[in-house]
């Protein structure tokens, strides 16, 4: 994967052009360590310009599936990041003019790896608890808006996501009920 190195950042590509595992510069000592998270000025040296307007925190417990939502009107951008345990964070595109629609990208984050999954307005977003718990903050670029969320079937056969599975997953009821890609309302 080709990298982009700013002093505090460094960008990791993944297989589709703009979505991108963002890992911190850490800096440790015997008292524990620190990271920047964010910075508007760094983001933008790295390309990632968007206004971020609302934090989220989640707390899940293990193998809880949470996804894989999307807003079809008020799209929103996402930096997901782990600052306690484990997870397997999933990208969809969901953008039908891309040469990557219907393809999917998971990335493990972790409060070990500190990394950082920017996913653009267009995708799909989940993940799956590894770890005995997880705590996932994640920026959005526009606000919640419940009568424009939408959610995409975790376990569509189409997609095949491999969500690294032993057992069955924890999902809430109106997960269960995501619809398959081949009905989805997408992007242009």
């Amino acid at each position: 994967m080709p990298e982009t190195n700013i002093e505090s950042i460094k960008k990791i590509s993944t297989s589709f052009p703009d979505v991108w595992v963002l890992e911190p510069r850490v800096y440790g000592d015997e008292r524990g360590f620190f990271l920047e998270s964010y910075s508007e000025r760094v983001f933008a040296q790295i390309g990632i310009r968007e206004r971020f307007v609302q934090d989220n925190h989640s707390r899940s417990i293990h193998n809880v599936l949470r996804g894989l939502h999307y807003q079809i009107k008020q799209q929103q951008g996402k930096l997901v990041r782990v600052v306690d345990g484990e997870v397997l964070d999933v990208a969809v595109d969901l953008r039908r003019s891309s040469a990557t629609f219907g393809k999917w990208e998971s990335v493990h984050l972790s409060e070990e790896n500190k990394k950082m999954l920017w996913i653009p307005a267009g995708f799909a977003h989940g993940f799956r608890v590894i770890s005995s718990s997880a705590h996932v903050l994640y920026k959005a670029t526009d606000y919640y808006a419940p009568e424009h969320e939408r959610t995409l079937a975790w376990n569509d056969p189409d997609l095949n996501i491999n969500w690294e599975l032993q057992s069955e997953p924890i999902v809430s009821a109106r997960d269960q009920r995501g619809v398959l890609l081949r009905h989805a309302e997408c992007f242009d």
